[in-house]
């Protein structure tokens, strides 16, 4: 049921050197389908990362901070089927002796690799059967692995998400793949989801920390789904400098700036295929706000509105019942905004109508036509509010009936 969405062609994701997948069948939850994964870095790549801001996070988002401030990270473990959160110090536990027994086969220390996992909360991981399965993980590393990869980190997915795009820095080829997973349990906020991005360009270890920070909130921390934080989710970028290009170190250079928007384009692509994927999503949604007075400011309203179950119906229904739309901006917390002064519209990629101003409805505004807008896969809501410079985009899905069988079922 994603909303034009397609699953990837192997042949358009590309290679990263310095980067090899392997995934093998673990069963860890459920038999015949390849559920582990894990990813071997050339040694000498750069490594960043942003995780959950859920308190109540998985164990492995806590050994991957733990492991991700030293340097020399080599290798990659993902599991699917069990999330190993709420699993107390067993999971801290499980999560260590992950890493242990990769680093065991790879031939380097626990400490440089990083363990993740998805799945279900409050259940164990079944280590007899991740720990067999790694070696067979292992034995199918390969730099081609990026669409079995993206395959077997899924959960509730309906389709892989995996995107590569290519630039030119100082003369040389740059390639940069990514793949993510999520559909549900997604509001990152960073922040059941995951996200991989992996490049051969050269770059300081601080300014991939700065840009992995940016390219997240740019894509994975401007979309939502339920609205609810997992406790796994993670984005990671990789530079493994293997493209030949001379070490970018400044970020106002020309370098830095191109390498950042390639970055940012990856992620957005990954995350608006999360979206477009949501649990049983048939509209895909974007909520641009302008005018306002802060970014922030604009991104409580837009959130207000895109998480909003009675809007996501009613987009899911093609109804015009837009006073939700306004109610919602209502009760974002901008104590002294103006509705007077606020402007609403209603669109899609072919046409856009003037819903709201002075504050109702607009006097050139029929339901008719906010029906048929309606009706188009990726209906577009923009608020101006009038307020200064600042804007936004957050980008959700409509809410139907088959997100609640999915979410009811999840465990069966």
């Amino acid at each position: 049921m994603a909303v034009n969405l397609k699953t990837p062609n192997p042949a358009d994701l590309l290679p990263v050197p310095g980067i090899r997948l392997g995934v093998a069948q673990a069963g860890i939850r459920k038999a015949n389908r390849n559920d582990l994964t894990v990813i071997e870095l050339v040694p000498g790549s750069r490594v960043s990362g942003t995780f959950t801001q859920n308190r109540f996070c998985a164990a492995p988002v806590t050994v991957c901070r733990e492991h991700i401030q030293r340097e020399g990270i080599r290798a990659l473990v993902i599991n699917t089927g069990s999330a190993n959160a709420g699993t107390g110090e067993q999971g801290l536990k499980d999560a260590r002796a992950t890493c242990a027994a990769l680093a065991g086969i790879l031939g380097i220390d626990a400490h440089q690799v990083l363990p993740f996992s998805t799945g279900v909360i409050l259940e164990p991981l079944p280590m007899d059967r991740l720990l067999a399965g790694l070696p067979c993980a292992v034995a199918d590393l390969r730099a081609d692995g990026w669409f079995d990869a993206a395959h077997a980190i899924m959960t509730t997915d309906t389709l892989a998400k995996a995107v590569s795009e290519q630039l030119t820095l100082g003369g040389k080829t740059v390639t940069i793949t990514g793949m993510a997973k999520g559909a549900g349990m997604i509001r990152p906020n960073m922040a059941t989801m995951l996200g991989f991005i992996a490049s051969d360009a050269a770059i300081k270890q601080s300014l991939l920390e700065t840009l992995t920070r940016e390219a997240a909130d740019a894509s994975f921390n401007s979309i939502t789904v339920d609205g609810d934080t997992s406790t796994n989710d993670s984005f990671i970028a990789i530079a493994t400098g293997q493209a030949g290009n001379a070490e970018i170190t400044n970020a106002a250079s020309d370098e830095a700036r191109a390498f950042a928007r390639a970055l940012a384009s990856v992620a957005i692509r990954l995350a608006q295929a999360i979206v477009r994927d949501g649990e049983g999503a048939t509209k895909f949604m974007s909520v641009k706000v302008e005018g306002g007075a802060s970014r922030e400011e604009c991104r409580r309203v837009a959130y207000a509105v895109a998480h909003s179950p009675l809007v996501k119906t009613a987009f899911f229904a093609s109804d015009p019942n837009l006073g939700r739309i306004l109610a919602a901006i209502g009760y974002a917390g901008i104590d002294d905004l103006d509705v007077a002064r606020l402007r609403v519209w209603l669109g899609n990629p072919d046409e856009e109508t003037l819903v709201a101003e002075r504050g109702g409805r607009a006097v050139s505004y029929a339901e008719e036509t906010g029906a048929r807008i309606m009706r188009h896969a990726e209906p577009i809501v923009r608020i101006h509010l009038n307020r200064g410079q600042a804007e936004t985009t957050v980008w959700t899905c409509d809410l139907s009936y088959d997100y609640v069988k999915i979410n009811a079922d999840y465990r069966s």
